[in-house]
């Protein structure tokens, strides 16, 4: 599969660049792409959920009235779960949500997310480039010039350009991430998938 090469200001600069079939054109697995993006989502969670059981409510020392002759039920503490103010049955406790994907699992899950998206056309190659200064105003321009304004974006880096995420972390729907360190997650949460030209061999030999 061969896309054009475009410049910073929108223009195609006249290269193209080959992508390659056992990367970019697999037939998708489905199965793998749901267990990545799950375990991904998973261990993102801090787990830190806590809810206070019967025998850590403050309160409730004291037997509330006499056991029998009032005509209600009886109770042996006002910090029962049956009450207002008192312990939670089951609660959540503090656990690790982390769940392991092996390698090979991840690098068929990506490589099936990079397949659907040049099946829909949502990959675009941008020579490339580092803003001198981080300023919004150059990733607003950059984005106008391809016609994404209001896109959801994700732009690969072949390496850390610190200017560019600086710029664009204002940027409404833009992100900026290096090749190698894309999710399946990433590569899929976005409507358009914009590679610099040494992103795309970066991500090839890490996937091979």
């Amino acid at each position: 599969m061969k896309l054009d090469v475009y410049k910073i200001d929108g223009s195609k600069s006249g290269e193209t660049i080959e992508l390659t079939d056992d990367i970019f054109a697999i037939e998708p697995n489905d199965h793998v792409i749901y267990l990545d993006v799950k375990a991904f989502l998973a261990n993102k969670r801090q787990g830190t959920h806590k809810a206070k059981e019967r025998s850590e409510v403050r309160g409730g020392g004291r037997k509330p009235w006499r056991q029998k002759g009032r005509g209600t039920a009886r109770a042996g503490t006002t910090r029962s779960p049956l009450w207002v103010g008192g312990g939670t049955i089951f609660g959540p406790r503090p656990r690790s949500y982390r769940q392991k994907v092996n390698a090979k699992v991840k690098k068929l899950a990506r490589k099936s997310a990079l397949s659907y998206k040049a099946k829909a056309n949502q990959i675009l190659v941008v020579e490339d480039f580092e803003f001198e200064a981080p300023k919004t105003k150059n990733v607003v321009n950059f984005l106008n010039a391809l016609e994404l304004n209001g896109k959801k974006v994700l732009l690969l880096t072949e390496s850390k350009k610190q200017n560019i995420y600086l710029s664009g972390r204002n940027v409404p729907k833009f992100n900026v991430l290096e090749a190698n360190s894309a999710a399946t997650y990433h590569l899929l949460n976005n409507q358009v998938l914009i590679f610099q030209k040494s992103a795309v061999e970066k991500l090839v030999s890490t996937l091979n």
